[in-house]
């Protein structure tokens, strides 16, 4: 496996472009099972959990080509409707296919999806909302296997505006006889990416980016090209990078609106933002200060970007207190930053934050994938040399960060590890 060996010290200085979204990737491709035809997609990052997804169409018998970020997709052989256990458990998005998979069979058969361990994330609600609409669940110790003759037309009202639940019920009922309307829909903007890509392909979805989202069931659906969107979790990591450092960043190929929490968070520790329609330029002020942050369901500040903005938060003036809403183990990461010199409490669902002049260098490992991208962070700021083991997870979401960071002055890196 992998390692960042990190000399800390560098101001960012420069501009780079984000990569196409990660979490607006997995349920697209998932979706391009739907279709029995030939889907094309563009901007698609290069990124293992893209990977694992293609190899899990590929075993369901679609043809998949990649080009760099260029994806073609052709479902028209899939045959098979079991997703494989040693795939289905690399990655917690995977559940998305299940509904995907519905929507063309009528049944599925998979194993509890796998993920980042930072906290319960069940998919009963995905399950609960499934029998809603008459899809019959039969569940043992090993597997899960959905199927249903017909959707019932319904009003499902979600217990938590879920992301997951709220595309796998879009993915599951796009096909069909019905009308499906979602209460309490996740607002995000990947769900809204989504619902653009499948009316593209004559899907008839309505509301996404809203509560309340409708779904008018359709005979088929057609070939495409679609681009995916920018990642924002990405680009509010760049932006968090270039204010750790003191430095002056510009971010190009990405949407402001996308990462408002985040821009207003950051002018608030003190950094000067601008922004136009598909760039941001920070410049980071010498003295940024503390901030209190509490991570909500979209449009509020992600909980993707906890975990990144709280190592900021360790060497702004002041103290900072942070109140995790989404997940109870994102405050995992903090255990190996506290080993670098960061003054913290962490007391239940809020993690108190006093901060710092300045981290030092220590050998970290990464513990989920947002984590891991902290630990880089930190590693940027510290003094001495920063060591950042088990890449696995952060190389699953990022598209060559360290090359990204190096080319903003970062001095990173990259060599064979433990």
């Amino acid at each position: 496996m992998y390692r960042y060996i990190i000399n800390g010290g560098k101001k960012l200085h420069g501009e780079i472009d984000v990569s196409g979204s990660k979490n607006a990737s997995l349920p697209i491709l998932a979706a391009t099972i739907i279709s029995g035809k030939t889907t094309k997609l563009y901007n698609v990052p290069d990124i293992e959990d893209v990977k694992t997804t293609l190899e899990i169409l590929k075993k369901l018998g679609c043809k998949v080509k990649k080009d760099k970020n260029k994806i073609i997709v052709n479902s028209k052989d899939m045959n098979k409707t079991t997703i494989p256990d040693e795939l289905m458990r690399k990655l917690r998005s995977s559940v998305i296919i299940v509904g995907a998979i519905l929507a063309r069979f009528k049944n599925v058969r998979f194993s509890y999806p796998g993920g980042c361990d930072i906290g319960s994330r069940p998919i009963d609600l995905h399950l609960e909302n499934f029998k809603k609409i008459g899809i019959k669940i039969d569940e043992n110790s090993r597997y899960i296997e959905c199927k249903y003759d017909k959707i019932d037309s319904k009003n499902i009202e979600l217990d938590f505006p879920s992301v997951g639940a709220t595309e796998n019920i879009i993915l599951a009922t796009i096909i069909g006889e019905h009308e499906i309307t979602i209460n309490n829909a996740a607002k995000e903007p990947e769900i809204v990416d989504l619902a653009m890509m499948l009316n593209r392909m004559g899907a008839k979805v309505y509301g996404a980016g809203s509560n309340i989202i409708k779904i008018v069931g359709v005979k088929d659906l057609k070939n495409i090209s679609y681009k995916i969107m920018p990642d924002r979790i990405e680009a509010g990591t760049l932006l968090i990078a270039g204010a750790i450092t003191g430095g002056i960043v510009k971010i190009n190929n990405v949407i402001p609106e996308h990462i408002s929490p985040i821009l207003s968070k950051l002018e608030e520790t003190g950094c000067e933002i601008k922004t136009s329609k598909d760039s941001i330029y920070l410049v980071a002020n010498k003295h940024l200060k503390s901030v209190d942050i509490k991570t909500m369901p979209y449009p509020g500040f992600p909980t993707d970007l906890q975990p990144i903005f709280s190592t900021l938060l360790t060497v702004c003036k002041g103290t900072s207190i942070i109140t995790e809403n989404i997940f109870e183990n994102r405050f995992k990461f903090m255990q190996e930053i506290q080993r670098m010199g960061a003054k913290v409490t962490i007391e239940g669902k809020t993690m108190i934050i006093k901060g710092v002049k300045r981290l030092h260098g220590a050998d970290v490992e990464s513990t989920d994938l947002r984590g891991g991208a902290s630990l880089v962070l930190a590693g940027l700021i510290a003094k001495g040399t920063t060591r950042v083991s088990k890449l696995e997870y952060l190389l699953r979401g990022y598209q060559d960060l360290d090359k990204k960071l190096n080319e903003l002055g970062a001095n990173i890196v990259r060599e064979e590890g433990d």
